[in-house]
């Protein structure tokens, strides 16, 4: 795969009593990042797959499936808040069982919580969230 010189790729493992992520950052040229998260549970199914992206100037994002078929909340509701808190651009798979809300704020919040620990936040790179 090419990858021009000035990108460089991060990725994290973090593990949670019953909660695993994976998050990989692409820095791009001119402070671009691009950001894919894996979340499972007891599970290492890729489970569905979203892209999800802020689309206008009054803070709307647009979520899309793009593997595994038939949405569900789980996944797409992550994501959606991930870009509403964020401000950045997010593919993200989940095999989080659909009706657990409570694991589904938790692994929300801690991809928050490392999202902006890292600084990844759009204010983070030197934009607007």
């Amino acid at each position: 795969m090419y990858m021009p010189r000035n990108n460089r790729v991060n990725c994290r493992s973090l593990v949670f009593l019953n909660l695993s992520m994976m998050l990989a950052s692409i820095f791009k040229s001119f402070g671009f990042v691009d950001i894919y998260v894996w979340i499972g549970n007891n599970s290492a199914k890729l489970g569905h797959m979203y892209a999800a992206a802020s689309t206008g100037p009054n803070s709307l994002v647009s979520v899309t499936s793009i593997l595994g078929g038939v949405s569900d909340n789980t996944g797409s509701g992550i994501a959606h808040r991930s870009v509403l808190k964020t401000g950045l651009n997010i593919i993200l798979a989940c095999s989080i069982p659909k009706n657990s809300p409570m694991l589904e704020t938790q692994a929300e919040k801690i991809l928050i919580q490392k999202l902006i620990s890292l600084g990844y936040t759009k204010s983070g790179l030197g934009g607007t969230s």
